[in-house]
């Protein structure tokens, strides 16, 4: 590269940091101001939209930003139709988090305006999107889709608390149990270990920590437990189970979020096709 061009890259990339440095100390028009004084009104206005277009942001990607109990407080009151559109906009993470938040009542209407969510309209996105940038602060826009059904429901109660999601399931069953059974079926919860094949559950056990293993079987069935010492050998049984004993009493809070580490393993080797759960996808689940 020329010494003139590489120059003059480094030059740019100056400036367009000190400029975002006086946004952040006084705003835009400061910042305008400021670089006009510097390099001129053209090399100025060249910066700030450059600027200006890679700071853009939206209504919905402002959420990504706010704490779970402000949002989940901010949405108590809202229609739950509103609720759910939002909450497809998020993370399953997130929207776990957010739908804990709310009361019972509404996390089972809301939950099943997701499970039962088709095409929304561009145009009642983008007005209750207006609505969070008027809320939040935004000043952009982007191409809106909501992903809603079963699979939608079901990735969010995989990562819910445990209180929340039966709430939540015995509210399907009783408003629709066919839909309720479709999203259990999507789902993976702790105790489905059963439901690996041996060979999985030797391959799921290389992926996992001993110390967060012992700290999952603390609160297991003993189908769970008697289904991972199967397949394990003496030597770490004994280890595992030194382990439990050695810990003492554990928060209720710290074997569910050991527990769901776990989950998420088994459902990112299912996705990749490493492990087997007996039950998914019917006949192509059979092994002979």
């Amino acid at each position: 590269v020329p010494p003139e061009i590489e120059e003059k890259v480094v030059e740019e990339c100056h400036q367009i940091f000190m400029a975002r440095e006086y946004i952040s100390q006084g705003g835009i028009d400061f910042a305008s101001e400021i670089l006009e004084s510097a390099v001129g009104p053209t090399k100025a206005r060249e910066i700030m939209q450059r600027l200006e277009s890679s700071l853009h942001t939206t209504g919905f990607s402002l959420l990504k930003d706010i704490d779970p109990k402000q949002l989940g407080g901010y949405l108590q009151n809202e229609h739950p139709q509103t609720v759910a559109l939002i909450l497809t906009q998020l993370s399953p993470q997130q929207a776990a988090q957010v739908l804990s938040e709310l009361n019972p009542e509404l996390q089972a209407e809301v939950a099943l305006r997701i499970a039962t969510m088709e095409k929304i309209s561009p145009e009642v996105l983008k007005e209750i999107e207006q609505t969070l940038e008027g809320q939040f602060g935004s000043n952009a826009t982007r191409d809106l889709s909501v992903s809603g059904g079963a699979k939608a429901i079901a990735e969010i109660l995989n990562l819910i608390d445990s209180s929340a999601e039966k709430n939540i399931l015995q509210s399907l069953e009783a408003d629709d149990p066919d839909l309720a059974a479709e999203v259990k079926n999507m789902m993976f919860v702790f105790d489905d270990l059963i439901l690996l094949d041996d060979r999985s559950v030797q391959r799921l056990l290389k992926e996992v920590e001993t110390k967060d293993l012992a700290i999952a079987l603390k609160a297991a069935s003993e189908e769970v437990k008697n289904k991972i010492f199967a397949n394990v050998s003496e030597r770490v049984a004994v280890m595992i189970q030194e382990e439990m004993e050695f810990m003492g009493p554990t928060r209720l809070s710290d074997v569910e979020a050991a527990q769901g580490r776990i989950v998420e393993i088994v459902r990112r080797l299912e996705e990749e096709g490493q492990v087997i759960i007996s039950g998914r996808g019917g006949k192509e689940d059979i092994i002979v």
